[in-house]
């Protein structure tokens, strides 16, 4: 069966047949998560949409090698050039080292994906890992002439570029006179020689505690030279896909295609994939902006948006029942109408163990194995694919009431399509025969609050009855400044 996958490229701004730079293996690069917090819904959907294409293509055949990195330097607060690494103020305001709250909120970004379903990429390379590359990135753009030190602090010439080009601003649509005109002048941003320029090494700060020597300071490199020193490491000079957030274009991925044109006279990729935003009553979910609901709330329903806690695939469901380039609002109707959704595909897929076969078959069901694969060569069109199988569970559903007629190997053929799409592809898998390990989330918080309270009230004696009882079951309960969290022995 032939497959002819199409794919919308943000930088043609169409969709383009998919054919790989080498025949056989694909390259993937995926922006990962900046770890300073807890993951949220907004974290989930990008992991989802490219879990989604990784599976996919494994699935046509295609060797993959998925990179999907760990920002922990170099990411400073409000995306500027100027201010403080996310990682290392909240390492100051908690009194750690920066590499203990990187590792801390990885381990968790790691569970929640785990639980989410989506596999681990074939290599997840670190920004702090990769500081030799990042400063021989750096070196070989100014060799080029695009790239100017100020005080420390390296600089990319984004006038000389565009001058020389006319490439800045073709992924994001943007005019430079209009960047210009428009960008506010930030604190600290005199040593520019223009308010676009973008940092690609910066001097640290006397107090600045993530730091590395280079040929010009004591710094840390730009949020951007990460991903592009790392994408050329492990995928080489010119890959099939970089992936992220819709966020992303303007200003991190626009930057990358500078600093790779700026060396190699062309982008890091043949197709950028983006997925657009979660949002909450309109807004983009995220941490900058206050409004974000990160997913261990959702699994245990301990946010005051929620009305009640939601499973691991309940929320991957939800994501997958829209198209990754358009946006998703959050609202409790719409969860809970996709934990429905689901249920329904289970039921029908458990009644597979004991559905009557006949001689013949009533409906036929040969091209539904074709119109699952135009819906995800239509650039992974999860929505029409997840309504093809509601299709067959009404089947399903017909042959069980006796309305209607399968053979056995329709039967069969039925099953194979939703261990194929459902769970191989879609990767959605079955809670109901799984661990309850949303259900004992859910309990022991509901414990730990009942303790929290017991401290507050300073009744020592039930605060520690239930931590010397949990103790006594292999649960361990450790106290921190932002509450008491538990793991098992």
């Amino acid at each position: 069966m032939k497959q002819d996958l199409l794919i919308y490229n943000t930088l043609t701004r169409q969709k383009e047949l998919f054919k790989p730079v080498h025949e056989g293996h694909v390259g993937m690069y995926v922006c990962g998560p900046t770890v300073y917090g807890d993951g949220h819904l907004g974290h989930a959907r990008p992991a989802i949409t490219f879990d989604i294409v990784f599976r996919y293509l494994q699935h046509l055949g295609y060797k993959v090698r998925y990179v999907r990195n760990i920002t922990d330097v170099g990411h400073l607060e409000h995306d500027a050039d100027d201010g403080e690494d996310k990682i290392a103020k909240k390492a100051r305001l908690e009194q750690l080292e920066p590499m203990e709250v990187a590792q801390y909120y990885t381990n968790r970004y790691h569970k929640a994906m785990d639980a989410l379903g989506v596999l681990r990429p074939s290599i997840e390379p670190h920004a702090s890992g990769h500081i030799i590359e990042q400063i021989e990135l750096v070196k070989q753009i100014m060799e080029k002439g695009y790239a100017y030190e100020s005080n420390g602090s390296v600089y990319f010439d984004v006038n000389k570029f565009q001058a020389e080009t006319k490439q800045y601003g073709r992924l994001s649509g943007r005019v430079l006179d209009e960047m210009l005109s428009t960008t506010r002048e930030l604190d600290g941003q005199e040593e520019k020689h223009n308010t676009a320029d973008f940092a690609l090494w910066k001097k640290a700060a006397p107090e600045h505690i993530m730091r590395w020597p280079s040929p010009w300071s004591d710094g840390f490199p730009g949020w951007h030279t990460e991903c592009t020193a790392m994408g050329t490491k492990y995928l080489g000079e010119y890959f099939d896909i970089h992936g992220g957030g819709m966020d992303l274009i303007f200003p991190h991925h626009e930057s990358e295609i500078a600093q790779k044109t700026a060396v190699c006279g062309h982008g890091p990729c043949k197709y950028w994939m983006h997925n657009n935003m979660i949002t909450i009553n309109g807004q983009k979910m995220g941490k900058s902006l206050g409004n974000f609901i990160t997913l261990d709330e959702f699994f245990t329903g301990s946010h005051k948006l929620l009305t009640q806690a939601y499973t691991p695939m309940t929320i991957r469901f939800f994501i997958l029942q829209a198209h990754y380039r358009g946006t998703v609002d959050f609202s409790n109707e719409a969860l809970i109408a996709a934990e429905k959704g689901f249920a329904r595909l289970l039921q029908a897929y458990h009644l597979f163990k004991n559905l009557p076969a006949s001689k013949a078959s009533s409906i036929d069901i040969s091209s539904y194995r074709q119109k699952c694969y135009d819906a995800l060569n239509d650039d992974f069109n999860t929505p029409i694919l997840i309504s093809h199988l509601f299709d067959l569970a009404k089947i399903v559903n017909q042959v069980n009431d006796h309305h209607a007629s399968l053979t056995q190997d329709d039967i069969k053929e039925l099953k194979d399509l939703f261990d194929t799409f459902l769970f191989e592809i879609l990767g959605m898998r079955d809670e109901t025969t799984s661990d309850n390990s949303a259900l004992i989330d859910g309990l022991m918080q509901m414990i730990l609050d009942i303790r929290a309270t017991a401290k507050a009230n300073k009744d020592w004696t039930t605060s520690d009855k239930i931590r010397d009882s949990l103790g006594a079951l292999g649960v361990v309960v450790k106290d921190g400044k932002d509450g008491a969290t538990y793991e098992l022995k």
